[in-house]
């Protein structure tokens, strides 16, 4: 049994809760037991903190039920170290740092040491998860006064990008990023990416495929956003319901596609695998509720040795590979800022779930919002 011996972190942490989805937009001031603080764990003081759509799908109970009944989400954390456990050794006390959806994991399973600890079978998430190696506690998001994780899942934030600029990319930033990576390698140029959806994860899709060097072509429904896709990096524009006959001119011509909208209600999925080059990809990270479906018949599959997956975050290698890269190339998502409170995280949930947002929300102002 692990026994806390750090007098300098509070017992009880505070963070604006919601009891039950039906009070999904109607966050309340709370106040709970934090986790036991465990040998490899790191504790930071939240300065910043995004808003997720995953935030508002596990608010309104989309894909499971609440595990608790003052729940507190927020996975896009940036702040102050201020406690570390007796085996960290990556931080310090007042290091910033960022956390993003996941918080632990076995640390000794084949996934987490091969630098995939993301997909480890015991992965905690941020909030709403059951940490059984923390007594079967109850994980609490970051619009909260602090946050604890594993320093596996912890990453350091470079000086070159601010706190609210660095939020984002916790969770949106990395979730593009490691298919990206993995699929086009280090070093894209020659190589040609679709990018489905300019929203807060598309927005830095675009941004991180052009760094990597790839032509990068975007896809939206309608013409509304092509000026901003061409300021993110896009090389090219298509608006899918007004040009029928785009498949046409991109026969053949993609290495990758990434799928980063949000549901998948009228999304042809067999015209975009049908672009694709011989045995490349289609993966799609933007997450509907669990009742929407993909439609694709194994014929659209066999024509051209297709293959199409999912992605789930991205290793602590990959983070440190983006934020490195975000650094250099002056990637930064484009924010809207919010103090936090009760009024605020409401109003901003319900402008995110009516689609009011270009292209993050990101709460500041905490150290006005919780008592010391």
């Amino acid at each position: 049994m692990t026994v806390d011996t750090h007098t300098n972190v509070p017992d009880k942490f505070q963070g604006f809760g919601s009891d039950k989805k039906e009070n999904w937009n109607k966050p309340k001031l709370v106040s709970y037991d934090r986790k036991q603080i465990k040998p490899y764990d790191v504790v930071l003081e939240n300065e910043a903190c995004g808003l997720c759509y995953s935030d508002i799908h596990t608010l309104q109970a989309n894909w499971s039920p609440y595990n608790r009944d003052d729940l507190v989400v927020g996975h896009e954390i940036i702040g102050k170290v201020i406690a570390v456990g007796d085996k960290v050794t990556e931080f310090k006390v007042g290091d910033r740092a960022g956390i993003g959806a996941a918080s632990s994991s076995c640390r000794d399973c084949g996934r987490c040491q091969g630098d995939n600890e993301q997909y480890c079978k015991t992965q905690v998430s941020t909030y709403n998860n059951i940490d059984s190696r923390a007594d079967n506690y109850v994980t609490q998001g970051g619009y909260s006064s602090h946050s604890i994780a594993d320093e596996k899942f912890v990453f350091a934030i470079p000086e070159g990008l601010s706190s609210t600029e660095a939020a984002p990319l916790m969770c949106a930033g990395i979730t593009v990023f490691s298919p990206l990576y993995r699929n086009l390698g280090a070093d894209a140029k020659g190589k040609t990416v679709g990018i489905i959806g300019i929203g807060g994860l598309g927005h830095l899709a675009l941004q991180l495929a052009k760094a990597l060097g790839a032509k990068v072509v975007a896809f939206s429904r309608t013409s509304s956003k092509k000026e901003q896709a061409l300021k993110l990096g896009a090389d090219e524009f298509v608006a899918t319901s007004e040009d029928k006959n785009w498949t046409d001119r991109y026969d053949d011509a993609f290495d990758f596609i990434l799928n980063c909208a949000s549901g998948v209600d009228g999304l042809n999925l067999p015209d975009y695998l049908g672009v694709l080059k011989v045995d490349k990809k289609f993966i799609s990270v933007g997450l509907p509720p669990v009742k929407e479906k993909f439609e694709v018949s194994p014929f659209t599959f066999l024509k051209h040795g297709a293959s199409f997956g999912s992605s789930l975050l991205g290793s602590k290698v990959e983070v440190n590979e983006m934020l490195r890269l975000a650094s250099k190339h002056n990637i930064k998502p484009w924010i809207e800022e919010i103090p936090i409170s009760e009024e605020n995280c409401a109003r901003a949930l319900n402008r995110c779930y009516e689609g009011d947002v270009r292209y993050r929300f990101v709460f500041t102002d905490f150290d006005k919002a919780f008592a010391k």
